[in-house]
């Protein structure tokens, strides 16, 4: 392992990167900004009832548009999966990358009592979340 230590450059911060070394550093408080965004884990769907993805993203609107020009997923491509029936906002993307984990083990039942809650026509939701 490498332990030494930067020359400190001139007005530039010094931000550690979580997962690496200690001595690991870098100069970009750009780079950790996926870290302290939020995201949103969401439920795609082609009907009432029907094939259903589940994806997370940090940023929906784009990846809304993705899926309805077939570019999102080839899974939603390949079954017309155009209609967002669910979505919740979370403060880390790490959260929500683990939600999503947690919800594509759900039983399909689980899903639509999830959906149906908050959106029992399952309805797009995309102007109402977006617009």
């Amino acid at each position: 392992m490498w332990v030494g230590r930067l020359k400190s450059l001139p007005n530039q911060q010094h931000f550690r990167h979580p997962g690496l070394d200690p001595g690991s550093r870098f100069h970009s408080p750009r780079a950790m900004d996926r870290e302290r965004i939020g995201g949103w884990v969401y439920i795609m769907a082609d009907r009432y009832r029907g094939a259903m993805y589940v994806g997370v993203t940090s940023h929906i609107a784009a990846r809304i548009h993705q899926h309805r020009n077939d570019v999102g997923s080839d899974f939603c491509a390949r079954y017309g999966l155009k209609r967002l029936v669910w979505a919740e906002r979370g403060e880390r993307i790490e959260d929500c990358i683990t939600h999503e984990k947690r919800l594509k083990r759900w039983r399909r039942e689980f899903k639509f009592d999830l959906i149906e809650r908050g959106n029992p026509d399952w309805l797009d939701l995309y102007d109402r979340i977006v617009g």
